[in-house]
């Protein structure tokens, strides 16, 4: 088992987030977790990356049977945990080429591997740009500096095609995009779709699912997950909305 996650409460400041809920994830697989605004959603995908500010209060989370709760930020992500943030962070004056190249050097340290040159890089970079439909200008601005909602979430996906993380956790990564800009990132997760790396999408839409094929869908609920079906749940909470869909 990929990710274990086993009757976890969190909170914040007192206020009781997730209260007991249970996700079991295995290698190769693509779940979708869907709920209201406030049901726990980027709160489980916050803990699982290792974000400050949330009291683990109860529970346990393995990680290939080790406890993420244990490792730090830095360690989780070397050992392949990569998160899309739903509002990415803009860093004037880093350019985005070197802050790429360090995070992806300093994994390989972790890893115990060689760091990669600038023309292997570059090769590479450009590869996975032009799979993102970027135009060149990527290469030289600062990290999301300036960048439109898209761009940033393209950007992220750039970051992933890069790292190759083996747990991908995407917040809202379709929030906001156009239908070609979704229909590019829809693709680029697709074809990063192995039998050794799994995704956990969260979204409130079932659009991205036009694209992808999903092994589960849950719905976080009150900061459990109260419902688990295919991409026909999606479906009917879009036509039908949570509240008819949870009561049937």
């Amino acid at each position: 088992m990929m990710l274990s996650i086993k009757n976890l409460h969190v909170s914040v400041k007192k206020n009781k987030i997730l209260k007991g809920l249970n996700l079991d994830i295995d290698e190769g697989e693509l779940h979708v977790i869907m709920g209201r605004n406030g049901s726990g959603k980027s709160t489980l995908a916050n803990v699982i990356a290792g974000q400050e500010n949330y009291s683990i209060d109860k529970g346990e989370i393995s990680y290939f049977n080790q406890n993420l709760l244990d490792m730090e930020v830095e360690e989780r992500a070397a050992k392949g945990v990569f998160m899309s943030f739903q509002y990415p962070v803009e860093i004037p004056g880093i350019n985005n080429a070197y802050f790429l190249r360090s995070a992806l050097n300093s994994q390989n340290k972790f890893n115990n591997k060689n760091e990669i040159n600038a023309p292997d890089f570059m090769k590479e970079y450009k590869k996975n740009m032009n799979h993102l439909d970027l135009d060149a200008s990527f290469l030289s601005r600062s990290l999301n500096d300036g960048f439109s909602g898209g761009e940033k979430k393209r950007n992220e996906m750039l970051q992933m095609l890069m790292l190759k993380p083996r747990l991908c956790i995407l917040d809202e990564t379709d929030s906001g995009l156009d239908v070609d800009a979704l229909a590019i990132i829809s693709k680029s997760i697709q074809a990063m779709r192995n039998d050794k790396r799994s995704f956990v999408i969260i979204t409130h839409y079932h659009r991205i699912l036009e694209h992808l094929d999903a092994d589960y869908v849950h719905i976080l609920s009150d900061g459990e997950i109260v419902k688990t079906g295919d991409k026909n749940l999606a479906i009917d909470i879009e036509q039908k909305g949570f509240k008819t869909v949870l009561s049937s």
